[in-house]
């Protein structure tokens, strides 16, 4: 019979968003996050594994521990924290599901404005007893510098025209005439983005090119009033440069859902750092969202299960 674990099923709704009895086989929910021997432990007897995005890796060492598992299904079209050469090497296929493209856009949203408002000190400020202590920043005729203008960028780009900022875009394969198309301005080098932008936001997929692409050295660029924006991937950014620059107080703030590692450690610099809101990579965490991930994964099992496996991401 089939053994099917769901993983990292957090809120206790992966259950409700897919009619899971179509399975031909047993399906188990993990609802905390598991490492190391605990994890290898709750997958002993798997023959399909749920992952959700990229809070479990699956590494060639990993999967060679997994002898049962045959079909590993993430949510989302790719996933980098899969190693597929290696699952392909041990008889594992590999599927993905749809997702949405505008949550983890509104959610960058959502960060930059209770950043600039600084709503978080203003929320306890006012269940404390205390009456306008902060002074935000305006956005309208600043500038926002969108590095990476693909499909999420883009839709963040949009709404920042909305509000009446000059927007600018950088990414290493960003074509021009899109760009100016979309109304906005491309630049000739990421550094002339981030020496001109009052708040950066990054919108790219972590690749060995893109890893660290935010250093110390990028951010000495920014200006001492600019915001930082990341709800892409943790790496995009050293976080041990975003700290210094946040305690020493040379930018003005940072807005993060994403980590090196998540969840985010205990003791960890950035909780508490200057100037900073933090979320748990929430970008995704929509109920329309887990409910597209997890019936589109769903039908990966089914289809698997009668040989026609769906979405197949090939190593």
């Amino acid at each position: 019979m089939t053994q099917v674990v769901v993983l990292d099923d957090h809120q206790r709704v992966a259950a409700s968003c897919a009619d899971w009895a179509r399975v031909d086989g047993d399906v188990r929910f993990v609802h905390e996050h598991l490492e190391g021997q605990d994890l290898v432990a709750a997958l002993r007897d798997a023959s399909v594994v749920v992952a959700m995005r990229e809070r479990t890796a699956f590494a060639a060492h990993l999967l060679a521990r997994l002898g049962q598992l045959r079909l590993l299904v993430t949510t989302g079209a790719v996933n980098a924290s899969i190693d597929v050469a290696a699952a392909a090497r041990h008889g594992v296929t590999v599927c993905g599901t749809r997702s949405l493209p505008s949550p983890a856009a509104e959610m960058t949203w959502a960060l930059l404005l209770a950043l600039v408002r600084q709503l978080p000190r203003a929320d306890a400020d006012v269940r404390a007893g205390r009456w306008q202590t902060t002074v935000g920043t305006e956005l309208a005729g600043k500038t926002l510098g969108v590095v990476g203008l693909g499909r999420l960028g883009q839709r963040v780009a949009r709404v920042g025209l909305a509000f009446e900022m000059e927007v600018l875009a950088w990414s290493q394969n960003l074509d021009p005439d899109a760009a100016r198309d979309l109304g906005v301005a491309p630049t000739a080098s990421k550094d002339d983005l981030l020496s001109r932008s009052d708040v950066v936001t990054l919108h790219l997929k972590l690749s060995d090119r893109t890893r660290g692409i935010i250093g110390a050295r990028e951010l000495a660029l920014m200006k001492p009033g600019a915001y930082l924006v990341n709800t892409s991937r943790g790496p995009l950014v050293d976080e041990a440069a975003l700290v210094d620059v946040l305690v020493a107080g040379r930018i003005a703030g940072a807005g993060l859902d994403v980590y090196d590692r998540e969840p985010l450690p205990p003791g960890h610099p950035l909780l508490t750092a200057p100037r900073t809101v933090l979320a748990p990579h929430l970008g995704y965490v929509t109920e329309g969202s887990y409910r597209l991930f997890y019936t589109d994964a769903l039908e990966d099992v089914v289809a698997w299960q009668q040989g026609v496996p769906l979405r197949v991401i090939a190593p």
